[in-house]
């Protein structure tokens, strides 16, 4: 139900006022228990805003966006193939259709192998204890085939345009030094067989109809401490990079971007000291980061220091049980706005969706308290925080869209962004502890608005 007391817009018309253009308006507010809902249309006219002003500038332009999104591990396949037919249809449509009540998700991660949210730990080319398969003639996507690929399936028929990034945990067992899925390094002879082991990967997923448009060489390379990981050093990705996966890719006509890094934003020298490499950056299209630790704004550095190079926001989790009114405001703050703001081309939750046992996950490290964007209990479904922070982005800014300039305003931040059909879309969250009033400009027009605290808006102008 619309509710005009907790957000309306309106604008002051005098006789010789003429109304510019409508635009449309969703708003979540956990304290007045509004999630996610179309409010009444505002109205823009030509009358000169006064006040705090927004003013959204579209001539002025910035990266081009690839999409928002989650992680669809092996745990999130499970509990969608466990829904009824009808049920799996209806949610997936309203994730990933195009539809009036959908949000529109358009980008998803994807494990190489096993990630920390599997059931168990596997690779594509495990081996016995002395057994040689140089060639990787054995690799196979094994026991992906029963669960992520046949979701997969069922997204791409909904939404085919979907880009997909994967991400490796941890190499063979076999290709490490301690011989373990968790943790250790990747043996220096092995680096030729671990590159192509991403070769095999892509070109059988190919040969399941599903196109791998970037991987990230490893999943959090200074952890090694889930079950699976690996530690890769910066020298050691860079070498990998420049003398076995580039060369490797081109060998066998891989289009695939390679994206390095896939870490906390505390780090900002890793990917620079790889990208400072001529030899290693000719081959990598960008940079991927977390922020369990650092911020934010280390992603500009890194854009400073190499601005030929794109971006990715690639993984942050929200822990179980969520608290929407505490996640809304510090996700949609640092990541919805804050990543996009600084450069990000992707803004990836972890991840798709949890069951209310927050099962599976892997055993030595694997994450026992990851609440997913939807819990999944049989046919019942609850959306939990990540999925209205996405929905905020997901639903209005499609990929191609490119970010534009906005007002920087204190204790409301924002983000704009033109769409490839010309529609504009306003984010704008209020994390101030009172009711903010403020004035929308855009195009010589203008709307007075006012937004409760700890609620987001999303202003679509068509």
């Amino acid at each position: 139900m619309k509710n005009p007391f907790l957000l309306f817009a309106t604008f002051l018309f005098t006789a010789c006022t003429q109304v510019g253009f409508e635009s449309r308006i969703w708003l979540t507010d956990p304290t007045g228990g509004i999630l996610f809902q179309e409010q009444d249309k505002v109205s823009f006219s030509n009358s000169a805003p006064s006040g705090t002003v927004i003013e959204i500038n579209p001539e002025m332009q910035y990266q081009e966006m690839d999409g928002f999104g989650f992680t669809l591990t092996q745990g999130s396949a499970i509990h969608l193939l466990g829904m009824s037919e009808e049920g799996r249809k209806a949610i997936l449509e309203e994730l990933f259709g195009s539809g009036e009540n959908s949000i529109r998700i358009n980008y998803l991660r994807l494990s190489v192998a096993a990630s920390d949210l599997n059931e168990t730990v596997f690779s594509y080319h495990d081996l016995e204890e002395g057994e040689i398969d140089p060639e990787l003639e054995k690799f196979d996507l094994g026991p992906d085939r029963d669960d992520v690929i046949p979701i997969l399936k069922e997204i791409l028929d909904i939404n085919p345009e979907i880009k997909l990034m994967a991400s490796p945990w941890s190499p063979p067992a076999w290709m490490k030094d301690n011989k373990d899925t968790r943790g250790g390094k990747l043996l220096s002879e092995n680096y030729d067989a671990y590159a192509l082991y991403f070769v095999k990967y892509i070109k059988q997923m190919e040969d399941e109809g599903i196109i791998i448009d970037a991987v990230t060489v490893q999943n959090e390379p200074l952890h090694p401490g889930n079950n699976p990981s690996l530690l890769m050093l910066p020298e050691e990705q860079g070498y990998f990079i420049k003398n076995h996966l580039g060369p490797k890719f081109k060998e066998h006509g891989i289009s695939t971007k390679i994206i390095i890094y896939d870490h906390n934003a505390d780090r900002p020298d890793y990917p620079i000291s790889i990208l400072d490499d001529p030899d290693a950056k000719k081959w990598i299209d960008g940079s991927a980061f977390h922020l369990y630790g650092g911020k934010i704004e280390a992603l500009s550095e890194v854009h400073r220091a190499h601005p030929d190079k794109n971006i990715y926001f690639t993984e942050q989790w929200i822990g179980a049980p969520g608290n929407l009114a505490g996640d809304l405001v510090w996700h949609v703050k640092n990541l919805i706005i804050g990543a996009t703001k600084n450069w990000a081309k992707t803004v990836l939750e972890w991840n798709l969706s949890s069951s209310p046992d927050l099962r599976p996950f892997t055993d030595r490290g694997g994450c026992s308290q990851c609440l997913g964007g939807i819990t999944i209990d049989g046919d019942e479904v609850t959306r939990n925080p990540a999925y209205y922070i996405l929905a905020h982005a997901s639903k209005f800014v499609d990929q191609g869209s490119k970010r534009i300039d906005s007002t920087e305003i204190e204790g409301l931040p924002n983000v704009a962004f033109l769409r490839p059909d010309g529609g504009v879309i306003l984010i704008i969250l209020n994390e101030s502890k009172e009711n903010r009033d403020f004035n929308v400009s855009y195009a010589g027009h203008s709307a007075a608005l006012q937004i409760a605290p700890g609620a987001v808006i999303s202003l679509l102008i068509e």
